[in-house]
């Protein structure tokens, strides 16, 4: 698939958000990842403001809801095994939407900025494509159980500032998945599923690197607006997210991917 009929980067960015086809949204962020990797994508001189932030596309399916009408199930079923399987795609599809959006939001940014995020919009279009296909082998495919809303409602709230978002997104949000992933691996390595555990290891690798970006760039706009870092992170962590932090922490890959001791202990104390 060519990435777009355009050489502006935030023109593509804002395509592969505007996408909503479970298959062309990957499809088209993988191709645009390669094309700036080739250098066809540019950042115009001068270029306006972005649009106000909305719900990128989606496919029709899954139903949003709220968090609380979302069924556990165990892992003892295929079916049980393919929901829990289903989260996690659809943590990794509206992850593609936030990396674009984080491209096409904040403007005038360092390249390492957009070279950062654009990758991890290729990771996580990869993430959810093998994801998907495990969840085919299965018999089932994304968009056959409800899923919430919650990553994305967070990159409205932080649409205002670049600061924010990289705070509360890859850094309270994406990182929950340091945290709960290791304990997943270990269950399904117990029932002997090598394919799911072989894509968790890979997806937990590499979103080590993604919660980094976000550390990196956090800290970047701490420093150009002259705050604190350690003491906004908390203040930030009071304001936003109390009732989306909470234990088993991994402590270890937290560390690996940027956080401070003084950090973990504001996230400890929330």
């Amino acid at each position: 698939m060519e990435a777009a009929h355009s050489d502006d980067l935030f023109e593509v960015a804002f395509a592969c958000l505007s996408e909503g086809g479970v298959e062309a949204k990957p499809a088209l962020t993988r191709a645009a990842a390669a094309a700036f990797a080739r250098g066809e994508l540019h950042r115009p001189v001068g270029r306006g403001e972005p649009l106000p932030i909305k719900m990128p596309g989606r496919p029709e399916k899954p139903e949003l809801v709220e968090p609380k009408f979302l069924r556990k199930r165990g892992f003892g079923t295929d079916e049980g095994k393919a929901a829990f399987i289903h989260a996690v795609a659809h943590i990794e599809f509206n992850a593609i939407d936030l990396a674009w959006d984080a491209v096409y939001r904040f403007r005038n940014m360092p390249d390492d900025y957009y070279r950062d995020w654009i990758q991890v919009a290729d990771d996580e279009a990869r993430h959810f494509t093998m994801l998907r296909a495990r969840l085919q082998s299965l018999g089932y495919d994304y968009g056959d159980f409800p899923a919430h809303n919650g990553l994305w409602e967070m990159a409205e709230k932080t649409a205002h500032s670049g600061l924010a978002r990289m705070a509360l997104v890859p850094r309270v949000l994406e990182a929950r998945g340091l945290d709960v992933t290791p304990g997943m691996i270990e269950r399904l390595k117990a029932q002997g599923d090598v394919e799911t555990t072989a894509i968790l290891e890979i997806i937990l690798a590499e979103e080590v690197s993604h919660v980094a970006h976000g550390s990196k760039w956090f800290r970047w706009w701490c420093e150009r607006e002259g705050v604190d870092s350690k003491q906004t992170f908390k203040t930030l962590l009071e304001d936003y997210a109390r009732n989306v932090l909470h234990g088993p922490y991994n402590r270890a890959a937290r560390l690996a991917a940027g956080f401070d001791e003084d950090e973990l202990k504001a996230i400890f104390s929330i």
